[in-house]
């Protein structure tokens, strides 16, 4: 009679905890189920763990898991905010990107300081459909572990600008990040030969007059800047997407 008394409370746990860790998950959002990166990582093995104890040993009192797992979600939202509004917090708390393939060549060093192997990097490329290392001009190990993979212009898949070769499409390089919320990354205006006043002068031409105001600004090799500012709610004809 006891075994089955707690045969039945173990069921009744796994009617009540799973919707409770359904409910949190999706309450973290979307991050925590698709990219995983380090800390959600943890906090979705946190939640694993204490969900599963409490199901497998009736003894555990039920309400104190209840708790720990609105806790752990809590936690969540506020770590994930608060990475949002200081990304000095939000690179500490994850991986930064790291190249690893550059104009044909592995990069050894960044390999190695990630502890990626050539073998590891060469299964990403093919899961990529990339069976030639020279035809790559840039590979990225993002902050999730994925491999992010740009070809040279002429060893792309052919989309419909490629039958335009008036629009020049093949020497405008990759965009890299000149501002995100705000932040002026100076290294890589100086990098690319610009300065503050080139990029405030490009800002105004859009009639953007604060640089509070950039959500995102990058430039590619031909200088130019693309800007996406940080307030867009007047944007209009969005469409509408349902699952």
């Amino acid at each position: 009679m006891e075994y089955a008394f707690q045969i039945l409370k173990v069921l009744g746990r796994i009617v009540t905890i799973l919707p409770l860790a359904l409910f949190a998950t999706l309450y973290m959002g979307k991050r925590s189920i698709g990219e995983l990166p380090v800390f959600d990582f943890l906090v979705i093995l946190t939640l694993g763990a204490v969900v599963g104890a409490d199901i497998a040993d009736p003894k555990i009192n039920h309400i104190y898991t209840a708790i720990a797992i609105i806790a752990i979600a809590l936690l969540q939202k506020l770590i994930a905010t608060w990475k949002i509004k200081n990304r000095k917090i939000g690179r500490l708390l994850t991986f930064e990107p790291t190249i690893v393939i550059y104009q044909g060549q592995f990069l050894v060093n960044k390999m190695k300081k990630i502890q990626y192997s050539i073998d590891t990097i060469l299964q990403m490329l093919r899961e990529h459909q990339i069976f030639n290392v020279k035809d790559v001009e840039l590979a990225i190990v993002e902050a999730n572990g994925n491999l992010s993979v740009k070809m040279y212009p002429e060893k792309e898949a052919a989309r419909v600008e490629h039958i335009h070769p008036q629009q020049n499409i093949f020497n405008k390089g990759i965009d890299v990040p000149v501002v995100i919320d705000g932040e002026i990354y100076e290294k890589v205006l100086q990098s690319r030969n610009l300065n503050e006043s080139w990029l405030y002068e490009e800002l105004e031409r859009k009639n953007i007059f604060d640089v509070k105001d950039v959500f995102y600004a990058a430039v590619n090799d031909m200088n130019e800047l693309y800007v996406c500012i940080k307030n867009t709610n007047n944007l209009q004809n969005l469409p509408t997407i349902q699952h």
